[in-house]
């Protein structure tokens, strides 16, 4: 499937889509060939945070291993992920985003079940952007998003 041109014209329209993508209420299969259209096939998704006994690990998934991984939770319960700030940096065809996130089970959750930050390296080979990677941590009582991502 060729991705819709306007999913990956702009740094925001490729980000866009990738939230929209991955949110949906509970029994809802997610679009993922839409989702396989914005990454490149060599993408990696990169989950890390702290384990039960304090200590930090990282997670390595292409995107079929995170499509299977997060496909049964995500149907199961609801699971909507919105961009609350976002910080830019270009150089020529690379971009590196950090991108704020909340996540809420429904849209209309009063409170999010989650926060954190996703950053995502993007790429653009003269005709469309492409995702090369997303590395993400939530958020945490002893780890809270610096105000600077929050702005």
């Amino acid at each position: 499937m060729p991705a819709n041109p306007a999913d990956v014209e702009t740094v925001s329209s490729i980000l866009t889509a990738l939230y929209d993508v991955i949110s949906g209420p509970a029994g809802q299969t997610r679009n993922w060939d839409r989702m396989r259209t914005l990454f490149a096939p060599e993408a990696r998704l990169i989950p890390t945070g702290k384990r039960k006994d304090g200590t930090y690990d990282h997670r390595v998934f292409n995107l079929e291993q995170y499509i299977l991984n997060a496909k049964p939770d995500f149907e199961k319960e609801g699971f909507f992920e919105k961009e609350i700030s976002r910080k830019t940096d270009q150089y020529g065809s690379v971009v590196q985003v950090f991108s704020t996130y909340e996540s809420k089970h429904q849209a209309t959750d009063a409170t999010p079940f989650t926060r954190g930050i996703n950053s995502i390296q993007l790429w653009n080979d003269g005709k469309r952007w492409w995702i090369l990677s997303v590395f993400w941590q939530g958020e945490t009582a002893d780890n809270p998003i610096p105000e600077k991502y929050l702005q």
